[in-house]
This record gives structure tokens, sequence and C-alpha cells, in this order.
């Protein structure tokens, strides 16, 4: 039952253990009352005299036991969470383990809705069954268990009426979970589609209100939210009969021993003293045992929780070796790359050499697979078959410290944290001094924005980067590759959100920091890569051409209509009216 959480409990198994203990001795300390009362009632029955110190005496145990109890089960639960919490820990770090050793491409495929979702709300749902159900479940069930064989002891003929209800109580909660059971992954399923048309509504409310798609937007919302309530109303009509049934009869136990104990206490059968004990017994029983089976509920949901964490998280891990580069040079050489997105290839078997100190183009339509053999080379992926190396080295022979350390990648899309501007550029080097970073700064043309701050490079970059615009947040990522100063660099689109008088500018600077680099560049407007040493052609997933631009305008027909195209858009304008 424990065993997807056993692994991540590790040392502090032991606190578990003390919450049970200490749980257990606040539960028998509030059982232990009912005796009393017994001592109580019992020479009542026999008609005889109770003195008043043996009464005080009673008294004074119950408000003892009720302390007892008290502080028992408050450090029990004291116990309990720091078990509980360190587990959670212990399942967050192992995920991020796993998460650390996936291929980016497959981190970025789940999204960063979903992991965050797996990190803080699925992980957190684990903590009530993990601070209450396991060790109050446990304490909750023996006790009761104990108490039922003392009955037995007294009164066997009682404890079998005693036991009835349980077992009716007990078959209809295994009716209940058999029921829930059988719908849970269901009722995930419609939970989690549910919550991402959710997240899609919220994201897409811009797109909605420009396009006026309120009303269809609206309904699918309404539609998968109505579905998750029938679906779940529906699961709760199953389940109801069954739940009233064993809370009805469960706390009961005198339920059968009320009608045929009074029965036996007047055919003389037992005496009036022990039908008394019995009853006082059962008190303490019904409660108990219903709180265990409540929690006995929960204990499928643990492992199911935990095992659909780690089913996420459980793809192969990148293919990753432990050496440093020790390659020859700087040259990169992609041998018959195969690779596929799931079932489907697509590039298909690429052999392209990247000559040191020399500038390579990916030119293409969209989906051509240019994007995808650029985060191939920075080991986004592992390969089908194929090989890539750097100077003859694998990149898979290299641990993945050490292909970073020989490769910057700058995209179209750059992310910044949370913190100083400063802090961002620094990320691509953390031991540059502070010199450096302002020199970096400087080369990337951000000294003409950051003016307009009065903190100027420790300006916060706020969530994502958010205080900056698209052009300005590439401007800082290119300052970090500036700074990293990486011998060979691969650049997807990185003047894509500057303004043509920015662009100029960026250039410039681009030209400065490519010098004696090997660089892998893609770009849609040809008229920025038309100088490159080399200019690959790629179309659905092979290299149908690699050249100068003026050979591939004379001999490759896909790249002449790429450049006329180029050239078309260049030109565009709005006419007059």
């Amino acid at each position: 039952m424990f065993k997807k959480v056993a692994p991540y409990i590790g040392e502090y198994k032991k606190y578990t253990v003390w919450a049970v203990i200490m749980m257990s001795i606040g539960i028998v300390a509030n059982v232990l009352p009912y005796f009393f009362l017994y001592q109580i009632i019992s020479p009542l029955t026999r008609g005889e005299r109770i003195d008043l110190s043996f009464l005080i005496c009673r008294v004074l145990a119950v408000a003892i036991c009720e302390i007892v109890y008290s502080l028992a089960y408050v450090q029990g639960l004291s116990f309990s969470h720091i078990s509980a919490y360190n587990t959670l820990k212990n399942l967050r770090v192992s995920l991020q383990s796993k998460l650390e050793k996936q291929p980016l491409g497959n981190i970025e495929e789940l999204g960063t809705g979903r992991i965050k979702k797996v990190f803080t709300d699925d992980i957190d749902q684990i903590e009530l069954l993990l601070a209450h159900a396991i060790p109050e479940g446990i304490a909750n069930i023996l006790i009761p268990i104990i108490i039922i064989v003392l009955m037995f002891l007294n009164s066997w003929k009682l404890g079998l009426l005693a036991l009835v209800p349980l077992v009716v109580g007990m078959f209809a909660m295994g009716m209940m979970m058999k029921s829930g059971m059988e719908k849970m992954n269901a009722y995930y399923e419609s939970a989690a589609k549910m919550n991402n048309t959710i997240i899609e509504y919220v994201n897409g409310m811009e797109v909605v209100k420009v396009f006026n798609k309120d009303g269809e937007s609206y309904k699918r919302f309404k539609d998968v939210v109505r579905s998750y309530r029938d679906f779940t109303i529906d699961w709760y009509k199953v389940c109801w009969p069954w739940m009233a049934t064993y809370t009805s009869v469960l706390p009961c136990l005198v339920l059968l021993m009320l009608p045929f104990g009074s029965m036996m206490v007047l055919g003389q059968t037992i005496t009036l003293d022990k039908m008394v004990l019995v009853f006082c017994m059962s008190f303490a029983v019904g409660p108990s045992f219903l709180k265990a089976l409540n929690f006995a509920g929960k204990f499928p949901q643990l492992d199911y929780k935990i095992s659909e964490l780690e089913k996420m998280m459980d793809h192969p891990p990148l293919k990753e070796g432990t050496n440093g580069f020790n390659g020859e040079n700087h040259d990169v050489e992609f041998k018959d790359v195969h690779f596929g997105y799931e079932d489907t290839e697509v590039i298909h078997g690429v052999d392209l050499t990247l000559k040191q100190g020399t500038t390579t183009a990916l030119v293409g339509e969209s989906g051509s697979g240019k994007s995808t053999l650029a985060k191939l080379l920075v080991h986004y992926y592992d390969l089908d078959s194929g090989s890539i190396t750097i100077g003859g080295q694998d990149i898979t022979d290299m641990s993945l410290e050490a292909l970073n350390d020989q490769v910057a990648f700058v995209s179209q899309e750059q992310f910044l944290f949370n913190t100083t501007l400063y802090e961002n550029i620094l990320i691509g080097k953390p031991s540059a001094s502070r010199e450096e970073v302002l020199d970096a700064a400087k080369r990337a043309q951000c000294n003409e924005f950051l003016e307009r701050f009065p903190d100027g490079l420790y300006t916060q970059a706020g969530d994502g980067g958010k205080q900056l615009s698209g052009g300005e947040r590439q401007r800082i990522s290119l300052a970090r590759a500036i700074l990293k100063d990486a011998p060979i660099i691969v650049m997807d689109e990185a003047t894509a959100f500057m303004d043509p008088e920015n662009e100029e500018k960026m250039n410039e600077a681009l030209d400065e920091i490519i010098k004696d680099k090997t660089v892998l560049v893609i770009a849609h407007r040809l008229s920025t890569i038309q100088n490159a040493d080399k200019i690959c052609v790629m179309k659905e997933g092979i290299c149908i051409a690699a050249d100068k631009h003026e050979k591939l305008i004379e001999e490759c027909k896909e790249y002449k209509k790429l450049w006329d195209a180029s050239v078309s858009a260049s030109a565009w304008k709005i006419k007059e009216a």
C-alpha cells in the first residue's frame, strides 16, 4: 500500500512511526474515560453507594486523560508534519533530478503550466495524505481492534453483536471504494481537461476579445466545466448510498447490543455490569473506526498521485557523457542525422560541416527543420541515429556542462529571471567582473534603453522580463552570449524583434561577436545572411543544397524562390489611398 511513498520517506520514516505511537497514546487517553465512566455506573447497577472521593478521582482521571490526549495528539501531528514535508521535499528533489535529465524539448512540450502544477499543486495535495491519513489512519484502526478483542474477552456474545454493525459498515465502505476506484482515472482526466481549458481560456482572452469570439470560447469553457460537474455528481450518486450506510451504522455498535443484550440481562445470561462495560467500550470504537475507514479511502489516492507524477517524468534521460571537451578544434559536423518527434521523422539524414571560424546559415520554409537542427546541436534532444561532433568529439560523449561551455544559444524568445538586468547578463559567465558585464551590455547595444531606467543595469526585469520589450530582452540575451564568449554560437532569429534602426546596430554588434567563432545562424530575412560563408537550404528535413549566396542563386531553384520572396517582402508597403 505504501510502496510508492516509502522510497521518498527515507530517514524520516522514524517520525512517521513516532507520530503513530503518539497518536495511539492520545487515542488510548481518549478511550480511557469510557472505562472510568463504567467504574462509576457499575456500582450503581448493583445498588451500591459511591464514595465521593472515588467519584472525584474518576473525574480527575478523565480530565488528565483529555490533557494527555491533547498533548499526545499535537505532538503526533508535529512528528507527522515533519515527516510529510520532508517527504514532499524528497519527492520534489527526485522529480527535479529527473526533470534536469530530460531533453529540453520534452520539457518544452510539457509546458510551464503543467510543470508548475506538478511541483506545487499536485505535490501539495499529497501533504494531507502523508501528514494525516497514514499516522491517524493507523492509530485509529489499532485501538478499536484492541477494544473489540477486550469486548470478546468480557463477553463473546456481546462482542459478536457489536461486530455485526462493523461488518455491515466495512462492506459498505468497500463497495464505495470499489465504485470510486473504477472512476478515479476518469475523474482525474476530467479534472485535468477542465484545468487545461480554463488556462487556455484565460491565456487566450486577448485573441477572444479582438476577434469577437466570446460566445464560442465561453461555450467551450462552460461545456467542459458542466461536463466535470455532471461527471462528479454522477460519481457521488453512486457512492452516496454506501457512504450514508457506513457513516450511519459504524458509530452505532449498540444497534443490536441494546435489544439483544437487554434480553440476555433479563434472562440472566450475562450480568448487567458486563453489558454496561461493553456499552462503554462500544462508544470508544465507533468514532475511531469511522475516522480510520475515512482515511482508508485516501491510501489508493496516495499511490495513484505519486504514480502519475513519476509517469509524467518517466522519459529516457538525455544521453550524456562525463568527459570534458577534448576535440581537436571547433569544427561542427552533422553526420547522417535522423530525428523525429514521437513517430514522425522530421530530419532525414542530414550531412553538414561547419568549419571553425566560419558562419553557416540555415534557410528554408517554415517547418523545414531549421530550428530543430540548431536545437540538436545544443542537445535539446537525442538523435534517433547519426551523430553530431565538435572537433571530432561526439556531443553525447561530453557532459552537458562541457557542451554548454562550448556553445552559446541565442533564440528569438529569451527568458529573463525576475532579478536585476545585471544578474540576468551575469548568467552568461557567473565569474565575470562588473567591468566585463558592463562591456557586454554596451557591445549588445543595451545602453540606449538602459538610460531610460533610473537604476540602469540594476533595474528589476520583472516576471519573465515583462519590464522590457521583445527587442530589449533579445539584447540582454545577446549580452549574455557576449559575456559567455563561447567558441560556437547558434542564433535562431536573434534579431526577430528588432526595428530596422536597432537591427542595423545589432548586426554591427553581431559582426564583432562572431569574429573567429563557429556560427550557425537561422534567419527568415535572407538579406541578413547573404554574406555567410555557407548557406544550407533545408526542405522537409533534408539539406538539398549548401553553398555561397551567389552560387545558390544560380543553381538552386528552392533558394532562388526563397530569395525572391524575401526581396518582395522587404519591398512591401501600404499603398496610398
